[in-house]
């Protein structure tokens, strides 16, 4: 399949990159029993059904199915061509690849892999100019009066555009890109007398890494008050989705993993402040509100979430706001209580990173704390009908919350607050809770009639595809076994889909090839095959074979071929039979095929 790549260099840098560490960079792993579970990433669930094996290294989904080895996973979660996955984890592991042996493909269009080549060159040239050159001081200084070390400088390559019109487009178009490129996707500006300038002139510049490390955009800065807007960005396309990318997440993602936290600013100066204080674990979104898809990105790698917005009113809306959504992709949250007048950044200059730790971070409000705060501003809670309506917003929820030992605790807060029985603010709580269960109820009800849908069905197979798929898995694990099937069973499979794995299997050991479930699957191009050969591993534990198993699984599935032709031309002589105007014949035929049906159905 891959032509130029031998297969001996493939197993060298599968071998070397864990299928477990690789997806754990991704998302959040925990090991029971041989496997290790998460939260699929490339669909929506609370209810982790995700498998990694270390043993067999594959993973796969029992939701959605998806399923492979670890450059399937890098191909199905960063877009890559296997090519790309090739290339991304040798260099992870230091192993150099042959020049020669490197297709250029990739799954971007030829236009994007320029504009990322041209936003690459562009990040270092503005880099460039803040830290050597003339042009540059204004920038320099304006960074340093805001506290931004010269470390932080070097780690988001930060840099400044001179304000001069045509000087980016004069670089960029002796590198070789068109100035045509340029404008279409936003690194220049057209004006309106058709003249071409920098989009950029003038300000700070941010490079915007996605979370492979590729610069897919940038922020401006403006220096001087006044200069609208403010902040400036890449326009949307392709490569630049502000909804998708979180500042700092390429660099914060392996910190993020080790202390099972991400701390979400709103703004890419606080992660920065942060970040060159020691606080690694550190994201922020690109001046927009979060969402959904950003939410299941810090989902995916994390149980907890600190938001540390603003403290003024905007802040708390937003903070609020990205609360409910973080909580709705199953994330556990944490809310950061800052004065009005400040925010992250401003807090940390003045007050240093210990003091942003401990006053503000280590001591962050769980949800409910943050809801009752939060609501309070809408009540007047001197005015007995605004003091009911709060405390019934806060009954209402809290009956959503499972903890047992929670519930009680915030209805003892209100017990104590507003001198009402701990039994009538229990009674009511439980009131909520059973409306809420009688809602669950109807919601299962419908998922298992006609009123509803279920989104993954279970699927029972006939015994046949049952054995087929363990002996395949076995095959897969065994080269002794596979020659057997090949002698006893060739091609015999029922399922075609088995019968084309079990053709490659049997060409695959002959050419002298290990098992080796990736290696293998490499071999396949059809994902619906491969599909079949993860199914059929995670399902069997080669370790419990026997030889009689494997007999009785070839005379299952010989049986079963045999009961198909039989049936099959059973029919041809009831069709001949009908042909011939002979309705006796016919009708004993197809009595014989009701019975042969009958015996399958009870084998099965």
């Amino acid at each position: 399949m891959t032509n130029q790549i031998p297969d001996e260099i493939i197993e060298q840098v599968k071998n070397a990159n864990d299928i477990v560490d690789v997806i754990g960079e991704y998302i959040q792993l925990k090991k029971q029993g041989r496997n290790y579970f998460g939260l699929c990433p490339f669909h929506g669930e609370k209810t982790p059904s995700f498998s990694v094996s270390q043993e067999k290294q594959i993973f796969h989904c029992f939701g959605c199915g998806k399923g492979g080895n670890v450059f399937t996973f890098l191909k199905e979660i960063d877009s890559f061509t296997f090519y790309e996955a090739l290339q991304f984890l040798a260099e992870k592991q230091g192993i150099e690849l042959p020049q020669t042996s490197i297709k250029k493909e990739s799954f971007l269009s030829e236009e994007d892999q320029q504009v990322l080549t041209a936003n690459d060159w562009l990040m270092k040239l503005y880099h460039h100019l803040l830290k050597y050159t003339k042009d540059g001081k204004e920038g320099y200084q304006y960074l340093k009066d805001r506290g931004i070390s010269d470390e932080a400088l070097e780690d988001f390559q930060i840099g400044y555009a001179p304000n001069i019109k045509d000087f980016t487009l004069e670089f960029l178009t002796k590198k070789g890109f068109s100035k045509q490129l340029l404008v279409k996707n936003g690194i220049l500006s057209a004006q309106n007398d058709h003249d071409v300038i920098d989009r950029f002139r003038g300000r700070v510049i941010f490079p915007i890494r996605n979370a492979i490390g590729k610069t897919v955009g940038f922020v401006g800065r403006a220096l001087h008050d006044g200069v609208e807007p403010k902040y400036l960005n890449s326009p949307e396309g392709g490569l630049f989705q502000k909804s998708k990318i979180l500042f700092n997440f390429d660099l914060a993602k392996k910190h993020i993993r080790k202390e099972n936290e991400v701390i979400l600013f709103e703004g890419s100066v606080d992660v920065i402040s942060a970040y060159q204080n020691g606080l690694k674990n550190v994201v922020a979104t690109l001046g927009t509100a979060l969402t959904e898809s950003q939410a299941k990105l810090l989902n995916r790698y994390v149980e907890t979430v600190v938001l540390c917005y603003d403290g003024d009113d905007a802040g708390l809306n937003a903070a609020y706001k990205a609360s409910q959504l973080l909580r709705s992709v199953g994330c556990e949250i944490r809310i950061a209580k800052m004065d009005p007048s400040d925010d992250p950044d401003s807090f940390i200059r003045s007050n240093g990173m210990e003091a942003f730790q401990n006053r503000i971070i280590r001591t962050s409000d769980t949800y409910m704390t943050f809801y009752m705060r939060y609501f309070r501003r809408d009540y007047n809670l001197k005015v007995e009908g605004d003091r009911i309506a709060y405390i019934e917003k806060v009954l209402k929820e809290l009956s959503m919350i499972e903890s047992t030992l929670e519930r009680e605790y915030y209805v003892q807060e209100l017990h104590k607050e507003f001198n009402l029985s701990h039994e009538s603010l229990m009674t009511q709580l439980q009131s909520y809770r059973n409306n809420q269960q009688n809602s669950r109820d109807n919601h299962r009800y419908n998922r298992y009639t006609n009123k509803g849908n279920s989104s993954y069905q279970t699927k029972l197979h006939p015994a046949f595809i049952n054995a087929e798929k363990k002996l395949i898995a076995y095959m897969l694990q065994d080269s002794y076994i596979t020659e057997k099937v090949q002698n006893d069973l060739g091609a015999a499979f029922n399922v075609n889909d088995h019968k084309i794995i079990a053709t490659h299997l049997y060409a695959y050991y002959e050419e002298g090839n290990p098992p080796d479930i990736g290696l293998f699957m490499e071999r396949l191009s059809e994902d619906h095959l491969k599909k079949h050969v993860v199914e059929a591993v995670m399902m069997t534990d080669i370790a419990n074979s026997t030889d009689e198993e494997i007999d009785d699984y070839i005379r299952f599935i010989l049986n079963e071929s045999n009961q198909n032709v039989s049936i099959k031309s059973l029919k041809e002589k009831q069709r001949i039979a009908e042909q011939e105007n002979n309705p006796m014949e016919a009708a004993k035929i197809a009595m014989e095929i009701i019975e042969l049906q009958k015996q399958r159905k009870h084998m099965h």
